[in-house]
């Protein structure tokens, strides 16, 4: 008898959204509104990787949908699963560093509320479980 195989995952692309690729000072965290289990906590903005699209077309055509701007994609923050951080058991998210390039961020979809923060005040908003070792990797990275 052979072991069932598990189902893959699902593939979602998040952005540490910076002031500056170069010198920052300050990332973007979003207030999600759906769906109701994550309603209230705070993340870095993302969404699925639709069928046929790169992780950068997904990357790029998400932040413009959630909060309108376009973006310069930097660096990625290396997660623990091969390049991935894990998302529960049926998700896993590929975050890069990024920049806004054109627009001002507003909460366009699935989030009722954007703050910039600065690294004191990176924890002053209650991330979602799943985002809070991304925050605490990319501030190493960021402000060591």
């Amino acid at each position: 008898m052979s072991a069932q195989a598990e189902p893959p995952r699902i593939d979602v692309v998040a952005a540490i959204l910076l002031d500056s690729l170069t010198t920052p000072t300050q990332l973007l965290a979003g207030r999600r509104t759906e769906p109701p289990l994550l309603a209230g906590g705070w993340e870095i903005p993302g969404g699925k990787v639709d069928p046929g699209e790169s992780s950068e077309q997904a990357l790029h055509r998400e932040i413009a949908e959630e909060i309108g701007v376009q973006i310069v994609i930097g660096p990625q923050v290396p997660g623990p699963l091969a390049g991935w951080w894990p998302l529960g058991l049926r998700y896993r998210m590929l975050v890069n560093l990024a920049e806004i390039c054109a627009g001002t961020p507003e909460p366009l979809e699935d989030h009722s509320e954007l703050r910039w923060l600065a690294p004191p005040a990176l924890w002053s908003v209650d991330w979602l479980p799943a985002n809070r070792p991304i925050i605490t990797a990319a501030a190493a990275l960021l402000w060591p």
